[in-house]
């Protein structure tokens, strides 16, 4: 899976650009221009790492919506 498509899956999650930038270290028009189109002039690689770092913000998630799920089932 490339870095793009990871980033759409979170952003269904509602984990943002700005959420990824954080956890990154870096500033958002990182992520923004990792996110191009290789081809594009303005493209960048992502941050170094990222894959453990989206599949942490994912598994914090994950631990939220199970407490909302677990809060509105009782």
């Amino acid at each position: 899976m490339d870095f793009k498509t990871a980033t759409d899956r979170l952003s269904a999650a509602k984990i943002t650009a700005d959420d990824i930038a954080e956890a990154c270290g870096v500033v958002r028009n990182s992520i923004a221009r990792a996110r191009l189109d290789p081809s594009s002039p303005a493209y960048r690689s992502p941050p170094q790492n990222w894959r453990p770092v989206l599949a942490r913000l994912a598994r914090e998630r994950i631990e939220e919506l199970r407490a909302f799920v677990q809060e509105m089932e009782s």
